[in-house]
């Protein structure tokens, strides 16, 4: 059995999830995520917790019983808290503004550059050199991070472009005579 799916996830209260024929759907104060069930995992809720077992012995089920485990841990988290993804932005002249639904950049182009959020996705900027991507599911969050990331991306001399707060950029040495 996988290491991951022995632990069952915590329904915190405020929160109801269901089990359906081929989906799980969790609810919360945040909004509604669902997700598609495997054949390979069993799905148990028992009062406010939910386990996840391999239907067969074959590597393919142990796999998804922690992966599932692992996405509807996830769901729970995203539906009850959210999350958030941090960037800031390094260089002269760099700036960034919320407006909306969309995000606009100066990052050193001769033009700005507009970027709509999808549905579900919050942008904020406290400052004009921090970025917050805000939402209820963790990979649309960290994909929409890593998109605007990529529009600039750290280069390794002097460090300047959109980076992750929590990235540590190793500069390189300029080349000697």
């Amino acid at each position: 059995m996988s290491r991951i799916a022995k632990y069952p996830v915590v329904v915190p209260k405020g929160v109801e999830s269901t089990i359906l024929a081929d989906r799980i759907v969790v609810k919360g104060p945040l909004g509604t995520l669902s997700q598609p069930l495997s054949a390979d995992v069993k799905v148990a809720l028992d009062g406010e917790r939910i386990t996840f077992a391999a239907t067969n012995d074959t590597k393919q089920a142990n796999a998804m019983s922690g992966t599932l485990r692992a996405l509807v841990h996830n769901m729970v988290t995203g539906v009850s808290k959210g999350f958030e993804r941090r960037l800031t932005l390094v260089g002269v002249g760099f700036r960034a503004q919320a407006q909306g639904d969309a995000l606009k950049l100066q990052v050193g182009f001769s033009h700005d550059i507009e970027r709509k959020m999808p549905a579900g996705i919050k942008v904020e900027c406290p400052s004009q050199t921090e970025i917050v991507v805000k939402g209820v599911d963790k990979q649309a969050v960290g994909q929409v991070a890593a998109e605007i990331r990529a529009y600039r991306r750290p280069e390794p001399y002097k460090g300047k472009g959109v980076r992750y707060v929590d990235e540590r950029v190793v500069l390189k040495e300029t080349k000697k005579k």
